[in-house]
């Protein structure tokens, strides 16, 4: 149900306009909890932000636990994070943690929980269940449906990444086509998100989000030549086009799961469930999509300039984006 009113939040975001031109998906909130002797503990909250606008939640622990806030709150582009100190002669494990406020908001909070003994745990909170127990150690059953879940919802918030494809479909023919187009930028993404998550080969994220945003400008070119009558090499082999920007785009969905982090003893599971994640909700989108455009095609014979709407429309925005990343390299 939760994921549900995200997705109709997403649909209403489009009809708004695109959530005021801003590309960055509703990223979660995150709470890592590290115990540093028998009695303490500390804690780092990071609430993601929209421009000056901080969503009021906060994590609520047991009575038994006295909070000393050790640092004033960090600003950073497109988060706030918070740090404590926690002390009790009680043990953490099997205690309720709260986020305060969070069943007000559409933002999900990933917990992380790290023990003296060397045992993890992660779980995740959501606006209709703020509060849970925190768990010994990692289960694997809530690592898989910790991740899926983050993957769908970066898929469907990431607006950039959505109009990218929505472009890709309005410019391939042919179901078979869409299918191999969306695997092979499938495949691309979850290559590089892999290599970058696992330190093999990563790139600063500014510069990164800049040539996501130019890929879209492309694609909306690319959509105009068509309609004009020009062979192009998107039109030919899309899935070759979409293969070689995926690359790019996997990099930009390491940098959100960088954001979250993973359970450091279970990082192939977690990058697994994530990909699957994206792909669910990636084949969800473009199911969408063809479903609208099957009801618009029942109108033949669309004058040219209502055909090419799209990709001044999709051109425009992410020309919006790349010039505000750009300007973004100095600040």
């Amino acid at each position: 149900m939760n994921i549900l009113k995200k997705f109709l939040f997403l649909i209403a975001l489009f009809v708004s306009g695109i959530n005021g031109l801003n590309a960055h998906e509703i990223r979660p909130a995150f709470l890592q909890i590290i115990q540093t002797s028998e009695t303490t503990y500390e804690v780092f909250w990071k609430v993601p932000s929209m421009g000056e606008a901080v969503p009021p939640i906060q994590p609520i622990f047991p009575d038994a636990f006295l909070v000393e806030i050790l640092n004033p709150p960090n600003l950073t582009q497109g988060s706030v994070t918070y740090s404590y100190k926690i002390t009790s002669e009680q043990a953490l494990q099997g205690k309720p943690i709260t986020i305060s406020g969070l069943n007000k908001t559409l933002i999900d909070a990933l917990v992380s929980v790290e023990y003296l003994n060397g045992e993890k745990a992660t779980l995740m909170l959501q606006p209709d269940k703020d509060t849970a127990l925190l768990p010994g150690k990692t289960v694997k059953s809530e690592v898989i449906k910790t991740y899926t879940i983050l993957g769908i919802e970066h898929i469907w918030f990431g607006i950039d990444h959505l109009l990218f494809v929505l472009a890709l479909i309005i410019i391939t023919n042919g179901a078979w086509k869409i299918l191999k187009t969306i695997t092979a930028f499938t495949l691309a993404h979850s290559i590089t998100l892999s290599l970058a998550v696992l330190g093999v080969v990563n790139f600063p994220s500014p510069p990164v989000e800049a040539i996501i945003a130019l890929s879209i400008v492309f694609l909306a070119i690319e959509i105009l030549n068509g309609l004009n009558g020009k062979q192009t090499l998107t039109a030919q082999k899309p899935w070759l086009v979409a293969f070689i920007f995926g690359l790019l785009h996997g990099f930009g969905f390491a940098g959100a799961l960088a954001d979250v982090g993973l359970p450091q003893n279970e990082i192939p599971l977690a990058l697994a469930f994530f990909n699957i994640g994206v792909e669910i909700g990636q084949i969800a989108f473009v199911l969408v999509v063809l479903g609208v455009l099957k009801i618009l095609g029942l109108k033949k014979d669309w004058p040219v300039f209502m055909k090419k709407i799209p990709a001044y429309a999709i051109g425009s925005i992410a020309a919006f984006w790349m010039i505000e990343r750009v300007l973004g390299f100095w600040n």
